[in-house]
């Protein structure tokens, strides 16, 4: 990895794993409203004759057709799964609208609740743990997102750090309580602190 971490890919827990572990569980075939560079992760996964709608970041499928062909969905019964709800994420050029205002949206006119997978969700910070012998109390995140990464961890038990950079904006820590565990200019700082404090 490029930041110096000995880490296999298997050893990797994600929002994407998490969506996969249920969908799995409910044996349903999901409408995938996913980048494609997620496709891999829902291999072996029938997507024929969905009966199931599944949200993650996928600007390519946020347009009104494919929308009333999820609406239909679940309008009809399927459930509606979300990767995640995050308000916004981070390009090159600038914030962009992630995942959350259409699964909102979907929320909305269907009058029905997204089962959330992903951050900023208890459950997905738990599970992340799960066969590591590392208590909630013991695990830090790092997160540029103060309620999804921040906010959830803290939570589910864990410290949230909130690093300055990516989708960080100005005055973020004041918008969760309680507060960060601390706030830090950048990753390796936040690494940092971690080494010198809390080992």
């Amino acid at each position: 990895m490029k930041l110096g971490f000995d880490i296999a890919e298997n050893e990797i827990f994600t929002s994407l794993t998490a969506a996969r572990n249920l969908l799995e569980q409910k044996q349903v075939r999901p409408l995938l409203l996913v980048d494609d560079k997620a496709l891999p992760d829902f291999t072996g996964i029938a997507t024929d004759d969905p009966n199931a709608v599944v949200v993650g970041l996928a600007p390519e499928h946020f347009h009104y057709e494919m929308m009333n062909r999820a609406f239909r969905l679940i309008l009809d019964g399927a459930p509606l799964i979300a990767i995640h709800k995050a308000r916004y994420f981070k390009k090159k050029d600038g914030l962009a609208l992630g995942p959350g205002p259409f699964v909102a949206g979907l929320e909305y006119a269907t009058d029905t609740k997204a089962t959330v997978v992903g951050k900023p969700e208890k459950t997905f910070f738990l599970e992340a743990l799960r066969g590591t012998d590392c208590a909630p109390e013991e695990a830090v995140m790092i997160g540029d997102d103060c309620r999804d990464d921040v906010g959830g961890a803290q939570t589910a038990g864990m410290r949230g750090i909130l690093v300055r950079t990516g989708k960080y904006r100005p005055a973020d820590e004041n918008k969760i309580n309680p507060a960060p565990y601390l706030t830090c200019e950048n990753f390796p700082e936040a690494v940092e602190h971690i080494l010198e404090r809390l080992l």
